[in-house]
């Protein structure tokens, strides 16, 4: 089976809210050592944004959005301890991503978390809706080289601000870079808060976090 092949089924399996084909998809990449992180950007990642798509022109509903993403996570799951990633000594540092507080999508995170890794970051993948205190004291606990937060709604993209302040505070500016993202999120509001990185999707993020890493 070809990798196209491979991928077009993860994008229907995705989009049929499909769990166990989503894993034999994956299971099938793994007999054949197709290329994994292909069939997640270009099978499992597009399946899921044209199912996100179908909800932005309310053709779907959110319970689509939770049934598409569950089966993308049973497939990526699969897959995720099979990607590799940097050795202890590669490791580009720490990296904390999250859900800012107030919002608990996690879809869009959770895929920039797995290519971070393929990066060659630690990952520290604090989940969705966490408290800006608790983001903070993750990145002064794990002596991050850089955090990531998403939002995806307008109403918490203040929260990014404030995280600023106290990253500010604390002492962690400087140190520690920060980075934004989601749906409502641009360079411009990266701009205004002080974030050091704006990223737009996953394939963005790993390239300017890595940039900006090795400085």
């Amino acid at each position: 089976m070809t990798q196209q092949e491979l991928n077009e089924r993860a994008i229907k399996a995705i989009m049929s809210y499909n769990v166990n084909e989503s894993k034999k998809v994956a299971q099938d990449a793994l007999d054949q050592k197709a290329d994994l992180v292909d069939l997640i950007q270009n099978g499992y990642t597009v399946g899921i944004n044209q199912v996100g798509d179908l909800y932005e022109q309310k053709k779907v509903f959110l319970p689509h959005i939770m049934a598409a993403a569950n089966a993308m996570n049973a497939g990526v799951d699969l897959l995720t301890p099979h990607l590799g990633g940097a050795s202890a000594g590669e490791s580009l540092g720490k990296f904390v991503i999250c859900t800012i507080e107030g919002d608990i999508h996690s879809i869009g995170k959770d895929i920039c978390a797995i290519m971070l890794k393929v990066a060659g970051f630690d990952v520290v993948n604090l989940g969705r809706d966490i408290l800006l205190k608790d983001i903070a004291q993750a990145c002064e606990d794990n002596k991050a080289v850089a955090v990531g937060t998403s939002a995806l709604m307008t109403s918490t993209m203040v929260n990014q601000k404030a995280l600023e302040e106290i990253m500010n505070k604390r002492g962690l500016k400087g140190k520690c870079l920060t980075n934004v993202g989601g749906a409502p999120v641009t360079q411009q509001w990266a701009d205004e808060i002080g974030a050091d990185v704006y990223s737009e999707n996953a394939t963005d993020i790993v390239g300017k976090m890595v940039k900006a890493v090795k400085g």
